[in-house]
């Protein structure tokens, strides 16, 4: 599906949108839920990852196939490795086969469990002959992407003896570290984080508890920078998030401060207003611990006009697309002049946007997401536009909402 997209008809944007539960919390309690069945789980995302997460772990014997969803890949890894009894192959789509996974398999064989390559050393798909695990001390590097860490974090109570993480070198991604660890405090799970050192005690059952998924940070980044790119006086209203945010991504509403949207919080509901104009012109950041809003940031600062130079991206090339190789490619297809190194975009400023262009998404959701607002500025297509449903369903359909103008091409 090919999609057409067009500015709003109306100058200034007044829309509210109820935005789904987040998928990093949605999987991570998932997990939690399997463990300890008698959770339960309230506002539960509605993307295909979430979908792929909950069908894997049902899966007791055969093919658990995760198709593009890296989270369940890493995540069930380790779920799978512990269960005792579980004989499963673990495999996904042609770019999760080339997606590494190495680290996280030698982490958990190191503690004594079975996992083997089915095809390409250090790549799924994976056979895992799920065992008990009596070892409890493991160590990783810390560069790595946090999916790997909160893997191993989430199934850890579950083993005989709990488990102590050591990390070596500097750890990037602390707020999903901090959110894997704070789901489990909510849920009862003793555990602690010290310098570089992780322990989490072993708990054989926990009590009953309704656990409420908070809106995905990451899907308000769009609206951050529909914001940004509107009419001075817009407003967007979005629900339900919380003011202390267990995401990471929520530093959207101190970044998008300094490019004009201030962010008003009440009763689980964000206002963003766009209130002045951006008041830099050269955007400098550090996205380590939030690369998946790296992309929406870059395409909001081509559409203003202005430069920036992110950093702090080092696991984007191995995501469902090298994003960073896709952002240039794309950026540049508008006039964009960018610059991209292994963890660092640079864009020079520009002021002019050229016609007629065709977006491609490259299977990656975040690709067709990000580049969406920009179509205040400049109408364009976007190829392959269904891949939103992976973190997004609804996401179009919430477009059309604000006034957007979206059709098949």
């Amino acid at each position: 599906m090919n999609l057409s997209i067009a500015a709003p008809e109306l100058a200034k944007i007044e829309a509210s949108i109820r935005i789904t539960g987040s998928k990093s919390e949605t999987n991570r309690l998932l997990l939690l839920q399997a463990l300890y069945p008698n959770l339960k789980i309230e506002n539960i995302s509605n993307s295909d990852d979430a979908q792929v997460m909950q069908k894997g772990l049902l899966v007791t014997n055969g093919i658990a196939d995760i198709h593009h969803a890296g989270t369940a890949m890493r995540f069930l890894t380790s779920f799978f490795a512990t269960q005792e009894g579980r004989e499963v192959v673990l495999t996904g789509s042609h770019r999760m086969k080339e997606r590494p996974i190495g680290i996280l398999v030698d982490a958990l064989n190191s503690l004594g469990a079975s996992i083997s390559y089915v095809e390409n050393e250090g790549f799924p798909p994976l056979k895992i002959t799920g065992k008990k695990i009596a070892k409890n001390k493991v160590s990783l590097p810390a560069n790595i992407s946090s999916q790997y860490i909160s893997s191993l974090c989430l199934v850890a109570a579950g083993l005989e003896n709990g488990l102590e993480i050591e990390l070596v070198g500097k750890v990037t991604s602390v707020p999903y570290i901090k959110m894997t660890l704070a789901l489990l405090q909510e849920v009862g799970i003793a555990s602690t984080f010290e310098g570089n050192i992780i322990k989490i005690l072993s708990k054989k059952s926990v009590e009953d508890k309704v656990l409420v998924v908070e809106s995905d940070w990451s899907a308000a980044s769009y609206y951050y920078s529909v914001a940004a790119l509107a009419e001075i006086g817009s407003t967007i209203k979005l629900s339900a998030y919380k003011e202390s945010s267990l995401q990471g991504d929520s530093v959207l509403a101190d970044i998008y401060k300094s490019l004009g949207v201030k962010t008003a919080f009440k009763n689980n509901t964000i206002t963003l207003t766009k209130v002045e104009d951006a008041k830099t012109t050269d955007l400098k950041l550090d996205l380590a611990n939030a690369p998946d809003i790296a992309q929406t940031i870059a395409v909001t600062c081509f559409g203003l006009g202005i430069a920036c130079h992110l950093r702090g991206l080092h696991t984007l090339p191995i995501k469902e697309t090298d994003r960073l190789a896709a952002m240039k490619t794309e950026l540049e297809k508008f006039g964009a002049q960018v610059i991209i190194d292994h963890e660092s975009l640079q864009l020079v400023a520009n002021s002019s946007f050229k016609k007629n262009i065709a977006v491609d998404t490259y299977h990656d959701h975040r690709m067709a997401m990000a580049f969406a607002p920009l179509a205040l500025k400049v109408p364009f297509v976007i190829n392959d536009a269904g891949v939103v449903s992976k973190s997004y369903p609804d996401f179009w359909s919430d477009f059309k909402i604000l006034g957007y103008k979206i059709e098949e091409a």
